[in-house]
């Protein structure tokens, strides 16, 4: 990837779903190493601005480049530098913990002569170490999201996204996974987390987007910026309550 440039450029980005339109030339611009927050009402494209990113639906118009590559024409050269974790956690129910890191690193193409290796340390990162041989049907909401980002983070990617990973979580799994994306982003990766949770926002987000009819509706750095005041300004860019 092209270190010289923002990592994430959006330029009169346009997408649409049949006839109703979704993005209506968003611009945006993220440096690397910077933890976003992106967020904005329910429909208002924030999820499908992440799915543009990794290449899994196609713009209608405009222009979208990670680390200096175009998106979607030559997504397969950067899907390996994107981890993707949502609300869902995206593993197999029939393998355990330890199976399906294994499983996935195999796709990512982890020199097998490590390959172990490193899953055990995300295994020990996440908080799983001990249940690497249990089945993740019967983890609990918070271990199945720690097992998420174990995945998503297993091939040491640049740039994290993260699709409301808070859903369904208890103040203890929500507390954990504060610590994981602090340190994923401590790390030195690029974090995009998509939420409702606007006080969270505030705290581990170094930059706050809204978007609001389709476009950037509010940008700014979250340094002096409280959560109270973060939901006054929701409230008068989109127009609802928060």
């Amino acid at each position: 990837m092209n270190t010289s440039r923002p990592i994430i450029e959006a330029h009169k980005l346009v997408k649409a779903y049949g006839l109703k339109p979704v993005l209506r030339g968003l611009d945006l611009s993220v440096e690397r190493g910077t933890f976003l927050a992106l967020l904005g009402a329910n429909g208002s494209g924030k999820s499908t601005f992440l799915r543009l990113v990794t290449g899994l639906t196609r713009p209608n118009g405009g222009q979208l480049t990670i680390g200096g590559w175009a998106i979607p024409q030559e997504a397969g050269a950067v899907r390996s530098q994107i981890g993707l974790v949502s609300h869902k956690p995206l593993v197999y129910d029939n393998l355990t913990a330890r199976e399906n890191l294994l499983f996935f690193g195999r796709l990512y193409n982890l020199p097998a002569d490590t390959l172990r290796e490193r899953v055990d340390a995300m295994l020990k990162q996440v908080g799983l170490f001990r249940h690497a041989e249990t089945l993740p049907r019967a983890y609990s909401r918070g271990m199945l999201q720690r097992l998420s980002i174990a995945r998503a983070l297993l091939h040491e990617p640049d740039i994290l996204l993260m699709d409301e990973p808070y859903t369904g979580l208890d103040q203890g799994a929500s507390g954990v996974l504060d610590t994981l994306l602090a340190d994923a982003h401590g790390g030195g990766r690029t974090v995009i987390m998509v939420t409702h949770d606007i006080a969270r926002a505030a705290d581990l987000a170094q930059r706050v987007v809204i978007i609001s009819r389709g476009v950037i509706g509010y940008d700014r750095s979250t340094d002096g910026l409280s959560g109270s005041q973060l939901v006054v300004d929701y409230r008068e860019t989109t127009g609802e309550h928060a």
